[in-house]
């Protein structure tokens, strides 16, 4: 029995609203349970130094939880520097996005996307992966509708899912009770057309087999289609 009393393979509650903040070219806030998070994507036209030139758009983003985001206070990592956590998380909410961008359509230009978590509950960079992408077909949208682009450099949706091994079972959408017990944990990144982008897995205290690396296979993908239906209804 999972501790919020759901079915192994039931993710929880997913809404998507857009338009939140006023000044970004793309906004939303991505509620997953009790994970929440703000994601706005902002276009500059630059792209780093090492693009210049080559005619190669980019995408990168930026991650971070505010200080009441957790039962207990947090300082703020603004003031005392990004953990190596934060690091990793953003740069893989940027690859996986990325994977998502055909760069020569988008031009040489840059987007960047702002992830900050309001409450976490498990799963934060995977609600940041699927939120983030909101945010850039939202604002890639502004791009075509003033002509500044000419063909859509967003080849496919792009979500990710947890998925684990807790009390010996393969589960979906991993909340923090489960996530903090977990024998297994991973997280499964993919385009909405099923091709994967990256998976991360570990063992969290017991080792897994083939045959559960393919049952969370088959849930992560459930998962990924609930999610892009979820973010295709929000920019629609």
């Amino acid at each position: 029995m999972r501790p919020s009393g759901r079915d192994l393979d039931q993710m929880r509650p997913i809404s998507i609203e857009t338009g939140i903040t006023k000044h970004a070219e793309g906004s939303c806030l991505i509620r997953i349970g009790d994970t929440h998070v703000l994601c706005t994507a902002s276009i500059e036209d630059r792209v780093p130094p090492f693009l210049r030139g080559g005619g190669l758009g980019w995408v990168t983003a930026e991650y971070g939880m505010l200080p009441r985001a957790t039962n207990t206070r947090m300082r703020r990592e603004a003031k005392n520097g990004q953990s190596g956590r934060t690091q990793e998380i953003q740069r893989l909410i940027g690859r996986a996005l990325r994977a998502g961008v055909d760069r020569v359509a988008l031009g040489e230009r840059q987007i960047t996307i702002d992830c900050d978590v309001i409450q976490a509950d498990g799963g934060t960079r995977c609600a940041a992966i699927t939120g983030g992408w909101v945010a850039l077909r939202l604002a890639v949208n502004k791009l075509l509708k003033a002509g500044e682009i000419t063909s859509d450099p967003l080849i496919a949706p792009v979500a990710a899912v947890s998925c684990g091994i807790y009390a010996g079972q393969p589960v979906l959408d991993l909340d923090y009770a489960e996530d903090s017990e977990a024998g297994v944990d991973g997280n499964f990144v993919m385009l909405g057309d099923g091709r994967m982008i990256e998976i991360q897995m570990s063992a969290e205290g017991s080792t897994f087999t083939p045959d559960q690396m393919e049952s969370m296979l088959t849930l992560a993908d459930k998962g990924i289609g609930e999610l892009v239906q979820a973010q295709t209804e929000a920019v629609s």
